[in-house]
């Protein structure tokens, strides 16, 4: 089955105590649509510039990535800077520039409509409510936001949440929007939301998620070389959901599943900076580091 995203597509410009990239290929929709494509085709929806390099857009027509709805208008490209230092899981933002990003109004295109699975990446809420006006039958609906929206849009985030099967934030965010410090009262008061479904993303300690009385907790590879985590979490989201289109199921225990694989393609997504490592990635290295999951895990009872 086909997918759908909304987010950014975006000019990064990153540095961490492994070196630095000046404008790389960046944006939640970018990470998010690189992992899920290894399983399922994408449509993008977002916007670029004037200014945006071909060499980028040579990328997604690689891969099964759809770019009907990729508007491009005058102007420049979202950029963003940012800089991690030793603690790799905070990223310092540096500069945000939005440009074209103040003019998107996005369409997702006749051919995208009826895909059965939509994600709705960490952008402006009614932005994210405008997509779900525009896809028809009832797809199943995953959405990501940040703290920025919980404390500046909360009416309209609140307004989207209820439209929703999924929420996927992590452990700040998740407290922020329920007032709770607790995660597991933090995932009652969130679901009670509106989304069925909740996976707070945690990081180098993994993922937790929630579906009615039943909890996963899923853990993180431990890996010795982290170059830039910039989109680890995008990409996370991305392997989930992309293997849920492949395999047309929401059912919790293939969703158990799915956050393996969003752990595997995030493992992956932090050996490099931008998409390096997974311009050279295969399925057999998926399915092999899938398998180290499987061990890491594993015991007798």
């Amino acid at each position: 089955m086909a997918l759908t995203v909304i987010g950014t597509v975006a000019l990064d410009t990153v540095e961490t105590p492994f070196g630095k990239l000046t404008e790389g290929l960046g944006g939640s929709a970018t990470h998010f649509s690189a992992a899920a494509s290894f399983f399922s085709p994408i449509g993008l929806v977002a916007v670029i510039g004037e200014d945006f390099p071909e060499k980028y857009l040579d990328f997604f027509r690689s891969r099964p990535i759809n770019l009907e709805g990729l508007a491009k208008i005058p102007g420049r490209s979202f950029r963003w800077t940012g800089r991690y230092d030793h603690d790799m899981n905070v990223a310092h933002t540096l500069e945000t520039q939005l440009n074209v990003l103040l003019q998107f109004n996005p369409e997702v295109p006749a051919s995208q409509k009826k895909n059965k699975f939509v994600f709705l990446g960490n952008i402006d809420p009614k932005l994210q409510s405008k997509v779900i006006d525009q896809v028809e039958g009832k797809p199943f609906i995953a959405a990501d936001t940040m703290n920025f929206w919980i404390d500046g849009s909360r009416p309209d985030l609140l307004e989207m949440l209820k439209r929703v099967d999924m929420l996927v934030i992590n452990e700040g965010e998740a407290r922020a929007l329920a007032g709770e410090s607790n995660l597991l009262k933090a995932s009652r008061t969130i679901r009670n939301m509106g989304p069925k479904h909740l996976v707070i993303k945690r990081g180098e300690y993994g993922a937790l998620a929630f579906y009615e009385d039943q909890i996963f907790n899923a853990p993180a590879l431990p890996l010795e070389d982290i170059q830039d985590p910039t989109g680890a979490g995008d990409s996370f989201a991305g392997g989930m959901m992309g293997y849920l289109a492949k395999i047309n199921s929401t059912s919790f225990q293939d969703i158990k599943k799915a956050i393996i694989y969003g752990s595997v393609m995030a493992s992956f997504m932090v050996e490099k900076f931008s998409l390096d490592r997974l311009r050279r990635l295969n399925d057999a290295e998926i399915n092999d580091r899938f398998l180290r999951f499987s061990e890491l895990t594993h015991f007798e009872r």
